[in-house]
């Protein structure tokens, strides 16, 4: 677990209390993956990371992917999220908007209206 995030093996006698935000979180996904879980659940992974935090964590993500390990991924940093992802599903007030391949959500053009302020018009499902 170390393997996949450098800075913790650096940090590894230190109380998890004195690690910054964005190595807590590392700290978490990392003793997570101690147990070789077939699925993670995860919400919010980058959440008060720097960006070069969020960059490790997806790629790392994108690693268990690429290993079999299946991954349930809440984000709000919905493009990070899709370029890793298999499939997506866009949620706006509690509801299903969209459902599809990841690199289709990706370049729906009603994401923009979604995520710039718009609301989607009602469909016949």
């Amino acid at each position: 677990a170390l393997d996949v995030f450098p800075v913790l093996r650096k940090k590894a006698d230190r109380q998890a209390s004195t690690l910054s935000g964005g190595e807590q979180k590392q700290l978490e996904i990392a003793r997570g993956l101690l147990l070789e879980p077939q699925l993670v659940l995860i919400d919010e992974p980058s959440i008060g990371l720097s960006p070069l935090m969020v960059q490790q964590t997806f790629d790392m993500l994108k690693q268990l992917r690429d290993r079999g390990v299946s991954v349930l991924l809440i984000e709000q940093n919905a493009r990070s999220a899709l370029e890793i992802s298999d499939y997506g599903i866009v949620l706006e007030l509690g509801r299903t908007r969209i459902v599809d391949k990841a690199d289709r959500v990706l370049a729906d053009p009603r994401i923009g209206q979604l995520f710039l302020g718009g609301a989607m018009e009602e469909t016949a499902a």
